[in-house]
């Protein structure tokens, strides 16, 4: 009965947030609308523009039906292994996008591309399967179209095809899910309503460029971020727009007002929340591989005409995002104060708040552990969970309530965001009340204090009674342990012979095993410095990082 009644909370605390056409929207798909014209596609489109190079991600498909995706390899032999129900539902999505057909050397594989494209057509009935949902069509589509105009040609079959499969995508648009998948299926529609030409594309077209206005506004705040706050999604959506811009210039047609803006910002965005080794941060769901690797990305606004925000000494403040960026001339801290988000829709977030990222003399030395899997395991909650970011735990309990495989119920709130800088140092501070819900009512508060080789941080721990309180350090797996005693530790770094992280408090410092997912599909044993204390609170624990 208690599961039952916590199961049920959970889905009382996740619900209040989603909006009524989200409810909607899950309604309808129980009428999914089947009925697709199947007459012949309308005629291409006459381009007299410029196609740039889109940017191009690791290769997927290494000979004919092998393809690699989150770092697992399966042959597609039968036409059922389509839907195969002994692969990952997130691998099999991916076989459906057919990425690699704007992938690094791509030309080299068109004629396996083609045939693919056959055999996929052949394979998968009318709205059957993993590839009839609205999120692989909008990304097959895409490709299939990119693949066309960046120099090969799709059959009158394979053009017949891609037309049923958008007839069928304008009528099942994903209202219930809505952000990250929503732009897709408005790229999508825009993208074949410029490739086709007559009253059906054009409808397409006006369709997808409404709908991607409306989610410029919602989804993209003022400072660039993406609003479901995770540095992987904000890439993907960052490419999404470069491709309609670029799609737009190929035929001379005028690009959304919002659209080159809001790239602008994307990008500036980006820059703040990579590290010295030019790539992503992991707040919420990211991996690398997933997407372009920034700098493809970098090369690919460069040539649509964009320049690249370097970033400058102090802090830069992503303040609608919540995460603050502090340089220093030898050291990177990126920060997350933000909220959960996006709040009806916080299939991505993790229960983060507070943690932080720290490179030294350009090497990643702290950590969050990143994400290697989707789905509902045990696994997929431990890396959402607070155990796996460098924050304080208190009571074994996450700071927000991560459930189900994307699900998150009672969530913690930021407040009191504070930030100084002067000549000598720079302070920065928040609290968040996610842990209030336990005996207590525990408030944490952390701070950090940035001068010229060391890092202070001090976390405070207000409320009533005996807790137990965790402060988590999580390494970079290339940072090695040196010397350990009561309560500091000396790690090694490659270019640097040694950092010191010292605690000050009433409790015990422990070394712990622990791993780091780069990729999805990949984990990389790792350390991690948990100093542990139980007693009454209020109470402090102070961490110095010197180098």
């Amino acid at each position: 009965m208690n599961d039952l009644f916590r199961t049920l909370l959970n889905y009382f605390h996740t619900i209040r947030y989603l909006r009524l056409i989200q409810i909607l929207g899950r309604l309808k798909r129980y009428f999914k609308f089947n009925e697709i014209n199947n007459n012949s596609a309308e005629s291409i489109r006459v381009s007299n523009g410029m196609w740039v190079s889109p940017a191009k991600r690791s290769q997927r498909m290494f000979k004919k039906n092998s393809f690699r995706f989150l770092n697992k390899t399966y042959e597609l032999n039968e036409s059922e292994d389509w839907n195969n129900p002994n692969w990952e539902k997130l691998w099999l999505y991916n076989l459906h996008y057919f990425d690699d057909l704007t992938a690094i050397n791509a030309k080299d594989r068109s004629n396996l591309h083609d045939s693919l494209i056959n055999k996929w057509i052949e394979d998968n009935a009318f709205c059957s399967g993993n590839g009839w949902e609205p999120y692989t069509i909008s990304l097959r589509a895409v490709n299939w179209i990119k693949w066309h105009i960046s120099g090969q040609n799709l059959s009158s079959k394979q053009i017949h095809s891609l037309n049923v499969q958008i007839r069928f995508l304008s009528k099942n648009i994903e209202i219930h899910l809505m952000g990250n998948h929503l732009i897709a299926n408005a790229k999508a529609l825009i993208f074949s309503g410029l490739f086709f030409s007559g009253n059906e594309a054009n409808s397409w077209y006006k369709k997808g460029c409404k709908i991607l206005t409306t989610e410029i506004s919602e989804q993209i705040l003022k400072d660039g971020g993406n609003f479901e706050l995770s540095t992987m999604y904000h890439s993907l959506i960052l490419e999404d727009f470069l491709d309609i811009l670029n799609l737009h210039r190929l035929f001379e047609y005028p690009s959304p007002d919002l659209l080159e803006p809001t790239i602008t910002k994307m990008l500036s965005w980006l820059s703040v929340m990579c590290h010295p080794d030019e790539e992503i941060s992991f707040f919420n769901d990211a991996a690398l591989d997933n997407t372009p690797s920034t700098q493809e990305l970098f090369r690919y606004s460069s040539e649509l005409g964009f320049s690249q925000t370097k970033n400058v000494l102090g802090v830069t403040d992503l303040k609608e995002s919540g995460y603050s960026r502090i340089s220093l001339k030898n050291a990177v801290a990126i920060i997350d104060r933000a909220a959960v988000g996006a709040s009806y829709i916080p299939g991505h977030a993790h229960a983060d708040s507070l943690s932080f990222e720290l490179s030294i003399f350009g090497e990643r030395v702290i950590v969050n552990s990143g994400t290697s899997l989707y789905g509902l395991g045990k696994e997929r909650l431990r890396q959402r969970g607070t155990s796996a970011h460098s924050t304080v735990m208190i009571d074994n309990h996450d700071s927000s309530e991560v459930w189900s495989g994307f699900r998150v119920a009672r969530r913690a709130k930021i407040s009191g965001v504070q930030t100084s800088n002067d000549n000598e140092n720079i302070y920065l501070s928040a609290q968040h009340d996610g842990y209030k819900r336990l005996n207590g009512s525990p408030i944490h508060s952390r701070s950090w204090i940035f001068k010229k080789n060391i890092i202070e941080i001090v976390d405070n721990i207000y409320g009533k009674g005996i807790h137990d309180i965790k402060v988590i350090l999580h390494l970079h797996p290339s940072i090695k342990i040196i010397n350990i005693k009561k309560n500091h530790v000396d790690v090694g770094m490659i270019k640097k012979s040694k950092v010191k992280i010292l605690f000050e408090g009433s409790g015990e410092l422990m070394i712990e095993k622990s791993s780091y997912h780069p990729e999805f599909g990949v984990s990389i044993p790792t350390n991690k410095l948990v100093y542990q204390l139980t007693g009454k609170i209020p109470t402090r624990v102070i961490t110095r990082i010197n180098w």
